[in-house]
C-alpha cells in the first residue's frame, strides 16, 4: 500500500483492509501493468463509498483526490483511466475478489452465538446484454442479522427456496452451523408432505400431534400484521415425510402464516421450512422473520441508495466484482456510527470530507 498515513485502511491489529486482497492474482500481463492492482481495488473502494456509479466516476473522483490519495498511494503513473479500471475489473476473478471480501469481514466481525446469517440471492436487472447473449446475473448475499454486515459464515443459516439442498444443509451441518431452509411448491413432493402434515395436524386440533405455537402482532399506520407459527419436531411424525430420511440432521418443520390488513384489503401467505433445529415456536419464528430482514436491510439499501439494479456495468466479470465493490462499501459505511444520518448521507459526507471517509475506511 505504501506510505498509510495514519493507518488509513486499516482494521484491528494493524491490520489493513487492503492486506487482504494481497493475494489476489492480477489478470494482466507484466508489460500492461502501469497501475498497481492494490491502488486500483483502493481507488475503486473509495470512490464507491463516496457516490461513483460507473468507470468514468470512479476515474473522476481518483482526479480530484489525486493530493490526498498520494499521502498513502503509490500511484507511479497518476490515476488510472476508467478503461483501465473497467478492463482489470472485468477481467477479476470474481470468486477470489469475494473471498478476500469475506475473509476481511470475518476477520473484523464477531459472530454473536446463535445469530442468524440470512442468505438470498438478487438479480442486478440491467447487468444483461442482448448483444452478446449475457443474462442478468444472479448474486447471493449473506447477512448476518446482529452486525447488520454481509458475512459468509454464522451460527443459523436461513436461505430461501432456492438454497434448499440436501448438500448445502450438510454443508451448513459440517461447519457447525444450524440451518432453517425454505420451501416452495416447485420442489414438489417434500413440499407437499409438509403441507398435508400441518394440514392434516389442523383439521383434528393438533390433538395427538407434539407440537407447539407462537404468534406475534404488529400495528403501524394503519396496517396490522399478525405471524403464526408452528412446529412439530416430535420424530414419529416426521416419518410421514417420504423424502425426510433424505435430509441431513432435520429434526423440526415449520408452517409460518403472515396475515396483513391494510385499507387496501387483507392477504394471508402461508409459508414452509424444514430445520436442523428443535427450537420452540417463538425463536424459529424470530429465525424466519429475522431472513426477511435481509430484504428490508441490503437489498433495499443496494437498489435505492447505490442504485444497483439501474448500474449498466455488462462487460464480463465487472457487474459481479462492482457488486462486491458495493457490499464493501455498503458495510463499511454501515459500520461507522459517529455520524447519526442515513447511508446516502455518509456517502455524500465521505465524498465531500476526507477526514470522515478516513473514519468510513477505518470503522
Amino acid at each position: 500500500m505504501g506510505r498509510a498515513e495514519g493507518g488509513v485502511m486499516r482494521k484491528g491489529k494493524g491490520a489493513s483492509i487492503m492486506d487482504y486482497f494481497e493475494t489476489l492474482e492480477d489478470p494482466r500481463i507484466d508489460r500492461c501493468k502501469r497501475h498497481q492492482l492494490l491502488d486500483i481495488i483502493a481507488i475503486a473502494i473509495c470512490a464507491v463509498i463516496c457516490g461513483a456509479d460507473s468507470w468514468v466516476y470512479v476515474e473522476l473522483f481518483g482526479k480530484s483526490k489525486l493530493e490526498w490519495f498520494q499521502t498513502f498511494l503509490e500511484l507511479p503513473h497518476g490515476i488510472p483511466s476508467h478503461d483501465t479500471f473497467g478492463d482489470v475489473f472485468s477481467r477479476l476473478d470474481p470468486e477470489q475478489f469475494q473471498q478476500c471480501f469475506m475473509a476481511w469481514t470475518q476477520a473484523v466481525s464477531d459472530l454473536i452465538p446463535g445469530e442468524v446469517v440470512a442468505i438470498d440471492g438478487k438479480t442486478v436487472r440491467r447487468s444483461h446484454d442482448r448483444n452478446s447473449g449475457q443474462r442478468a446475473i444472479h448474486l447471493v448475499s449473506a447477512w448476518a442479522s446482529a452486525n447488520t454486515l454481509t458475512l459468509g459464515q454464522g451460527c443459523i443459516v436461513t436461505i430461501d427456496a432456492m438454497g434448499c439442498q440436501q448438500e448445502i444443509a450438510q454443508g451448513i451441518l459440517d461447519r457447525g452451523a444450524g440451518y432453517v431452509l425454505a420451501l416452495k411448491e416447485n420442489q414438489g413432493q417434500l413440499y407437499e408432505d409438509v403441507r398435508d402434515l400441518f394440514e392434516g395436524a389442523a383439521e383434528f386440533g393438533f390433538e395427538g400431534v407434539p407440537h407447539d405455537y407462537a404468534t406475534t402482532l404488529n400495528k403501524d399506520h394503519g396496517r396490522i400484521e399478525r405471524r403464526e407459527c408452528w412446529t412439530i419436531s416430535d420424530p414419529a411424525c416426521l416419518e410421514y415425510l417420504s423424502t425426510g430420511q433424505d435430509w441431513p440432521g432435520l429434526c423440526s418443520v415449520v408452517k409460518v402464516v403472515g396475515r396483513r390488513e391494510t385499507p387496501a384489503g387483507t392477504t394471508v401467505q402461508p409459508r414452509y421450512y424444514i430445520s436442523s433445529l428443535e427450537a420452540p415456536a417463538e425463536r424459529l419464528l424470530g429465525v424466519v422473520r429475522t431472513h426477511w430482514s435481509i430484504e428490508n436491510s441490503l437489498h433495499w439499501s443496494l437498489d435505492v441508495t447505490f442504485g444497483e439494479d439501474h448500474c449498466r456495468i455488462r462487460k464480463d466479470h465487472a457487474p459481479q466484482n462492482m457488486a462486491t465493490l458495493r457490499q464493501v462499501s455498503h458495510n463499511l459505511l454501515k459500520n461507522e456510527t459517529s455520524l447519526k444520518v442515513g447511508i446516502q448521507g455518509k456517502r455524500l459526507q465521505a465524498g465531500w470530507k476526507e477526514d470522515y471517509l478516513l473514519k468510513v475506511l477505518r470503522s
